[in-house]
């Protein structure tokens, strides 16, 4: 009967407990990954700024910075497997350098006049006409504003007023448009 006892306790496994700390291994990991990232690290060919490309591989940052601190040598060799996201960020092409466009303009009319190259800002907020081409269109009513207008070298201007609804045509199509209308040199 002793011997069945023995049996079954040989059967049971003592079950394993979990590590305490299992971030302390992952340090381990990564200095196995350094050597890795070294071996890329030599052989790579940046288009970008390299602060661009640190924002894109954050995990190599602690890498780049014991390396400045001498807390890693260059000598030993790893290599590391890259992520997608950083591959592309990596190989990723300068573009063909082209020449300065220029400002963009457009033709339009309003009224019975055509302007052949009216400048066109996308990024404005308003709309800009000189005084002197208001009075060339012959419109004479104007709405007062309160408005002032800070320039680029920050100088304040105020407007002479606004025209409202003004009909506008670009290519084959008539849009109202509002305009501040500003005394200023007409181009």
């Amino acid at each position: 009967m002793e011997e069945q006892p023995q049996e079954q306790r040989k059967m049971v496994k003592p079950s394993t407990p979990s590590l305490p700390y299992p971030q302390r291994f992952n340090k381990e990991l990564k200095d196995q990954q350094f050597p890795k990232f070294l071996d890329v690290f030599k052989k790579l060919e940046i288009n970008i700024s390299l602060a661009e490309a640190l924002e894109q591989m954050p995990l190599y940052a602690k890498f780049l910075k014991e390396l400045i601190n001498k807390k890693r040598r260059w000598d030993e060799k790893e290599t590391v497997m890259l992520t997608q996201e950083c591959s592309a960020v990596i190989q990723r092409g300068i573009p063909p350098k082209l020449k300065d466009p220029g400002s963009f303009v457009i033709s339009c009319t309003i009224g019975k006049m055509t302007l052949e190259k009216a400048l066109c800002d996308m990024g404005a907020n308003i709309n800009l006409m000189p005084l002197s081409m208001m009075k060339k269109l012959a419109i004479e009513e104007i709405k007062l504003t309160r408005m002032s207008l800070v320039m680029a070298d920050r100088s304040i201007k105020i407007p002479n007023g606004v025209m409202e609804n003004l009909l506008v045509k670009v290519g084959e199509f008539i849009f109202p448009a509002d305009f501040v209308i500003l005394d200023t040199e007409e181009e």
